[in-house]
């Protein structure tokens, strides 16, 4: 069996529900991954920036969950942005069907296990 990969989930406090959605099929797909994320707390506090970049190190890598919540999630900016400083792969992925907003930097694609898998499997 392959070496589980830990992936970093950056998304917005309102997208918390596709969240959970991504970290159950985790465990019911056949693509080897565990998945850490910082919790919905605010980005201003150092002990909350300190835990979630300590997080984000030790990921292979990061998915962020993007909609339309995250053109204001500056908690998920962050992460974003940490994730960049410390050289982590990111794939940005659309949670929902009829909203592809863009984040400057981040290509994004549709869900699929297929890309998932394929980012996972690149780390």
């Amino acid at each position: 069996m392959a070496d589980r990969k830990v992936v970093f989930i950056a998304f917005a406090s309102e997208d918390v529900r596709q969240r959970n959605f991504l970290a159950a099929q985790s465990l019911l797909t056949k693509i080897p991954f565990d998945y850490l994320d910082s919790g919905i707390e605010e980005s201003d506090d150092p002990a909350w920036q300190e835990h979630a970049r300590s997080c984000i190190r030790s990921a292979d890598g990061v998915i962020a969950l993007v909609s339309t919540h995250s053109l204001t999630s500056s908690r998920q900016q962050w992460e974003i942005s940490c994730a960049r400083e410390e050289g982590k792969k990111i794939l940005g992925i659309w949670v929902y069907t009829n909203d592809r907003t863009t984040l400057e930097g981040l290509g994004s694609v549709v869900w699929t296990w297929g890309d998932i898998k394929t980012f996972v499997d690149g780390l």
